[in-house]
């Protein structure tokens, strides 16, 4: 009787095709500069053919896809840590952070979006890696597997990002909701 397993290269395959935008999509919150970014988006699709030799079933497609992104990312903003000057931020240093549009009054959505982009890019990993979760859909349980935090623990740490960042973002002129 054959083995109707997908193959590892088959569920590769599988996540390219149905999470390729998210996948990019990550790539751009983890990192602002498009060569570094095309880089990491390298790495990620590499590990996640590497890492399917591994996949269990455990967890859905999606889940296994996303922790191994982060966790491909979380490596990539660590290693590109040691080589750039900007610092990340806990969430507490980032309500802090003196805002570099404060004099604007009104930005179009793609600077907007941009400005969001930065405060999220300004995170540390984990925080980042929630909130990212977070907006590309995931639930609490979800977010929990990837992150190996509780679902509880994840409601509260989306819940307090969320309100940092609204408020970051309001607080340096930007009115667009």
């Amino acid at each position: 009787m054959p083995d109707l397993r997908p193959t590892p290269d088959g569920l590769y395959e599988d996540v390219a095709s149905q999470y390729g935008a998210a996948l990019e999509r990550l790539a751009r919150a983890y990192e602002a500069d498009p060569e570094l970014r095309r880089d990491l988006l390298q790495e990620i699709h590499i590990a996640l053919w590497r890492s399917f030799h591994g996949f269990d079933g455990r967890c859905s497609l999606r889940t296994w896809a996303y922790r191994v992104a982060h966790n491909a990312a979380t490596s990539h903003v660590i290693r590109q840590r040691r080589t750039r000057s900007k610092a990340l931020l806990g969430l507490d240093e980032l309500e802090n952070l003196p805002d570099p549009n404060a004099g604007e009054q009104s930005v179009d959505r793609g600077q907007a979006l941009g400005h969001l982009l930065n405060l999220i890019q300004r995170l540390k990993p984990l925080d980042r890696q929630v909130i990212l979760s977070y907006l590309e859909g995931l639930d609490s349980a979800s977010i929990g597997e990837i992150t190996g935090l509780s679902a509880g623990n994840v409601a509260t740490k989306i819940h307090r990002i969320k309100g940092i960042l609204a408020r970051r973002f309001h607080e340096g002129g930007n009115d667009h909701e």
